[in-house]
């Protein structure tokens, strides 16, 4: 596939407001059609999101959480079933068609990361105490614990789930087995601490973004760092590939979201943004781009608001 084959430069974004507080993560269900979002305001919603942006959009309230929801993640085999982790030590499960919690189950820390394995067996969450516990999600249970004695920022399985990744506040990158969790690999990514992981869907490479603000390519099969993209100048906080593996999004404290062409390198286009970025996450089947960050209003209040960036302008 051709670079010129998306023209960046004739996109436009739709803003969608709805949060009290600033939005923490974005997230799209695997069908592509919904959206949801988690913010300090203790909520999450999902937002039914026309490919084209034609319509009024409609959302729902999930409501629940006592703390910021920090991280959610839709079901991969399911487009209605999303799970969220919180700073209220719960992971909770909910039906988007009703907007109802079905299962929930209480850990031992604050949740910041959550992650479901690609067959939707297993999620996989981390919190502030560097602790993973992996739950078994037909009985919502947790079927595994480990805490780590080093700084724990993402985590992320391959497209197969054989693999599972922790990106650390020691520059590194640990590949552990799974189920067995046993490390198989430290790969050393970065001078200084790594903080996001994205897996490409067509499972050749992950990228690792760092404190340092560079984004690293690295082959799955090689493990090796094939490529670094350099655009930030500040520590990178989110990244995540298109659905054709074909681009990548980053985003940190500068004033614009970064893509860039994962074979080339090179950056093809810079979303302007007003404030750090705290998510950008692509749609899995539609070269949209959803982000949230720390955006204020005039009277320097959270504005709770998230953008997608990919509809045709009109």
């Amino acid at each position: 596939m051709e670079e010129t084959a998306v023209n960046f430069k004739n996109l436009g974004i739709r803003e969608f407001q709805g949060h009290k507080k600033k939005v923490h993560s974005v997230a799209w269900n695997c069908s592509g059609t919904k959206l949801a979002s988690g913010s300090v305001d203790h909520t999450a919603r999902v937002w039914n999101i026309d490919a084209h942006g034609h319509g009024k959009v409609k959302d729902i309230e999930l409501k629940g959480h006592t703390d910021s929801v920090d991280q959610l993640c839709w079901d991969p085999k399911h487009a209605d079933l999303l799970a969220t982790a919180a700073g209220d030590k719960t992971v909770r499960l909910w039906d988007a068609r009703s907007g109802k919690c079905s299962q929930q189950v209480e850990l031992s820390g604050e949740n910041i990361n959550i992650t479901y394995k690609p067959d939707g067996t297993h999620l996989a969450v981390g919190n502030k105490e560097d602790e993973l516990t992996i739950l078994d999600v037909r009985k919502f249970k947790p079927i595994h614990r480990r805490k780590f004695n080093y700084e724990v920022n993402e985590i992320a399985w391959n497209t197969t789930g054989e693999l599972f990744f922790l990106t650390t506040g020691n520059g590194t990158v640990e590949v552990l087995a799974y189920p067995s969790l046993i490390i198989l690999h430290t790969l050393v990514a970065h001078t200084a601490g790594c903080y996001c992981i994205a897996i490409d869907p067509v499972g050749r490479y992950f990228a690792v973004g760092s404190a340092d603000s560079l984004v690293g390519l690295w082959d799955i099969s090689e493990m090796l760092c094939v490529r670094t993209f350099t655009k930030l100048e500040w520590p990178v906080r989110t990244i995540s590939f298109n659905h054709t593996g074909e681009f990548i999004a980053s985003a940190s404290e500068d004033p614009f979201i970064d893509i860039s062409n994962v074979q080339t390198g090179r950056s093809v286009h810079q979303i302007p943004c007003k404030a750090a970025m705290n998510s950008v996450e692509w749609n899995p089947k539609h070269n949209l781009l959803a982000y949230a960050g720390d955006d204020k209003n005039k009277y320097q209040a959270d504005e709770g608001v998230f953008r997608i960036f990919g509809f045709e302008s009109t």
